[in-house]
């Protein structure tokens, strides 16, 4: 069977609003490509709304689906991050993560209340969130010599590279996500330009 080489996910933040006997459960979806941009969003999220009793999420990263977290945030076990991550899951999406803040309204929903809303809501951002497919992507650290900066963008651009950080002085870093379709060819051209080193990244 051919490997896949392309994945799906959102392009864009998007949000849902789900209310049930006075509980409001508010979502907001995000693409995400690192455990550190995730961390970041849900200590943003906790600083918007300190107010709210639950700050519930879940998440999936990478292409090889190994990389996911459900988190209840003091919800019963099971009642909040599962039904968030079966959304994500059930739309076939990666490098996603939803939070789902709630504020308590007063009454006990139960645990099949609770399922229902985190599930309503989640479903509500990820169905109005865009979505595109990405090429999936092996990333590499790309060092060289100024000089040799024109031929090594070039190249980049011709193996329509993602390029997510650049650091171009007189001695040049960059970190590149190449298309796993044809990366061992643009890594091969890549190493022969003279002083340029090439090593394969695993990025938090």
């Amino acid at each position: 069977m051919e490997e896949p080489t392309k994945y799906k996910t959102i392009s864009s933040p998007a949000t849902g609003d789900f209310r049930d006997r006075g509980s409001k459960f508010f979502a907001y979806a995000y693409p995400v490509n690192t455990s550190i941009e995730i961390k970041e969003k849900i200590h943003t999220l906790k600083k918007e709304h300190q107010k709210a009793v639950h700050h519930c999420y879940a998440w999936r990263l990478g292409t090889d689906g190994n990389q996911f977290r459900a988190n209840d945030d003091g919800e019963p076990s099971g009642s909040a991050g599962k039904p968030i991550l079966g959304q994500i899951d059930s739309m076939g999406l990666t490098n996603v993560l939803v939070v789902v803040v709630r504020y308590f309204g007063g009454s006990l929903l139960g645990v099949p209340g609770l399922i229902n809303a985190y599930k309503t809501a989640t479903a509500q951002a990820l169905e109005t969130a865009p979505k595109t497919e990405k090429w999936i992507e092996n990333l590499y650290y790309i060092n060289f010599d100024y000089p040799a900066m024109g031929e090594v963008l070039y190249l980049l651009k011709q193996s329509e590279a993602t390029l997510y950080h650049q650091d171009l002085q007189l001695f040049c870093s960059i970190l590149a996500g190449i298309p796993v379709k044809h990366s061992s060819e643009y890594v091969a051209r890549l190493s022969e330009i003279r002083g340029v080193t090439v090593k394969e990244s695993g990025v938090e």
